[in-house]
């Protein structure tokens, strides 16, 4: 995997390679969070759940994180989860059942609530509980030779944790497919689906995703933390007094902020805004 960001020198790496799930921030603040267990397909477990958990909130508390990546090693994003840990669930009782898919939950939780924008760079396998992952990011760039599933029906499971976020990707009626069928679709159903954004050869995933970081890199970043909490706050709510008042405020608070007034003076003055400046810098 390549740097995603055309300007940017060598990675930091925070944590060790022999590590399940992997850590890296470059010197423009793109953090990477890189499921590290190719050997088996990158299926995750409990221990990887807690780890990519405290991942994603040690880099939403970092100031000097701007944007995060979610990949993998290996020929697949992720088989879901790990046989043993799948083993050792069928042996818990219900109270230990419900402590592990809480983690599970807040795991997923966590991500999607990022106030960082998120991409996820998508190869081979995603099944289960990788299609969660893939739908709590903002954005979702697949190669050509990706796939996807929600198997869990096959097992005589539900995908229940990963459901909110999978049916605010795919929608309820696609979710009524794919849910109950479980089976396999390919990477450009899953944009039609708008699980992913795009779909490009394996070789290209770098590139395309280092092209998206780069426009997400040109824009002011507590606007974009703004925009993307406005998504939320605004999405399927009626159109009313107290929403245009709400969305009356929010602009006006931006508009006086230090990056709206930094922004709009750059605007008027024919310049670079400080964060583009900062980031050739």
């Amino acid at each position: 995997m390549t740097d995603s960001t055309t300007n940017t020198t060598t990675a930091t790496t925070t944590t060790a390679t022999g590590d399940p799930v992997l850590i890296s921030t470059n010197d423009h603040g793109v953090a990477t969070v890189t499921l590290n267990v190719a050997h088996k397909h990158n299926a995750f477990d409990d221990n990887i759940i807690a780890r990519l958990t405290a991942a994603f909130e040690s880099l939403e508390n970092d100031d000097s994180v701007k944007l995060l990546i979610l990949a993998a090693h290996g020929k697949s994003f992720s088989a879901g989860g790990d046989l043993a840990w799948m083993k050792r669930m069928a042996s818990y009782s219900y109270q230990d059942n419900l402590a592990d898919a809480g983690a599970l939950a807040q795991m997923l939780k966590t991500l999607n609530s990022l106030s960082k924008p998120t991409i996820a760079r998508v190869q081979g396998a995603a099944i289960g509980g990788a299609v969660g992952l893939v739908s709590c990011c903002d954005i979702a760039v697949a190669s050509d030779n990706a796939f996807f599933a929600l198997s869990e029906v096959k097992v005589g499971l539900i995908p229940a944790t990963i459901s909110p976020y999978v049916i605010a990707a795919i929608g309820p009626r696609m979710a009524r497919r794919y849910f109950l069928t479980a089976e396999r679709f390919d990477a450009e159903t899953a944009r039609h689906l708008g699980l992913v954004n795009e779909v490009v050869e394996e070789a290209r995933l770098d590139e395309s995703i280092g092209a998206i970081v780069n426009s997400l890199l040109a824009n002011a970043p507590q606007a974009v933390s703004a925009a993307k909490q406005l998504i939320a706050d605004v999405a399927y709510r009626p159109i009313n007094t107290e929403l245009m008042n709400q969305t009356s405020a929010s602009i006006a608070a931006a508009r006086v902020s230090a990056e709206g007034q930094e922004g709009l003076s750059a605007f008027l003055e024919k310049r670079a805004p400080k964060w583009v400046l900062d980031k050739k810098g």
